[in-house]
This record gives C-alpha cells, structure tokens and sequence, in this order.
C-alpha cells in the first residue's frame, strides 16, 4: 500500500501538467478567465511538487491560489478586456425607445407600427401607457418594450 501512494506520491506532476493543459484548453473555447485561473492554480499546485508535501497539501495549495487568482486577478483582467468595447446597443436593446408611427390602429389587442428604424412591428398599447384609448394611424409613438414579436408602444405626445 505504502508503495502505490510513494508512486502516486512521485507521479503526481503529470496530473497537474494534464489539469493545466486540459484548463489552458478549455479557456480557449470560453474565453472568460476562470479556467485561466484554475489552469495557473494547476501550475501552483505543479510547482508545489517540488517541495515534496503531500499530494493533499498540494491540492489544498493549488485551490487556495486559483480561488485567489479568481477574486484578485480575474476581475481586473476582465474589466481591461471590455474597456474598449463599442457601447452601442444592438438587438432589441437598440429598440427601446425608438420612435415610429402608427399604420394600423394601436389597441391593448392588436395595431402595427412602422419605427424610424424602417422596420414595422405587430404593435400593442403598453400595460404603462398613460393613454388607454386607442392609438389612431399616424399617430407617433414610443417603444417602451420588446416582448417576441410584438412592439408595447405608448404615445410619443405623453
């Protein structure tokens, strides 16, 4: 028994050259630091072999230091990646709030916009609209919500 833990104890390095590799790895296809940080506690916890402590020990070194990487460095890395990240919204994010005139009576029910945008929408009057009455054709209103493809607009005179 004494023996297979010695061996265990001696080849333990290559465990920790297939965590990083496998970490490294699977950081390319996420892109999102954590497995970064694990793979560079697996190297911690590869450089821990040479003191010659004890598997557990190593294991409890490799963790310590990758949570540690997690909370100190990942944070910072991830805020210098997104700094120059284009800000302008797109999807239905770019929606919100758009301007557009009615084509088809707008009610709680049913109606169609055509957006400044170009494109026309199955329309219904938001649940937060001041005005409840229908909304007439060519009357300008505001998106104030995406909900599938459905455009919830209110008046744009409100």
């Amino acid at each position: 028994m004494d023996t297979i833990l010695q061996m265990f104890q001696d080849w333990a390095w290559i465990g920790w050259l297939v965590l990083m590799v496998l970490f490294f790895v699977i950081e390319i296809f996420t892109l999102d630091m954590t497995f970064l940080m694990l793979g560079l506690g697996s190297a911690v916890g590869l450089l821990s072999t040479l003191t010659g402590w004890p598997v557990w020990v190593q294991v409890i070194i490799a963790a310590l230091a990758a949570v540690l990487l997690i909370f100190v460095l990942r944070p910072p890395l991830l805020r210098r990646l997104h700094r120059g990240e284009d800000q302008t919204r797109s999807n239905v994010d770019a929606l919100l709030g758009l301007h557009g005139t009615v084509l088809l009576e707008v009610t709680a029910l049913t109606g169609q916009v055509k957006l400044s945008n170009g494109e026309t929408w199955t329309a219904r009057l938001a649940s937060d609209a001041p005005v409840i009455a229908p909304l007439s054709p060519g009357a300008p209103v505001t998106v104030s919500r995406i909900e599938g493809a459905t455009a919830y607009v209110r008046s744009a005179h409100v």
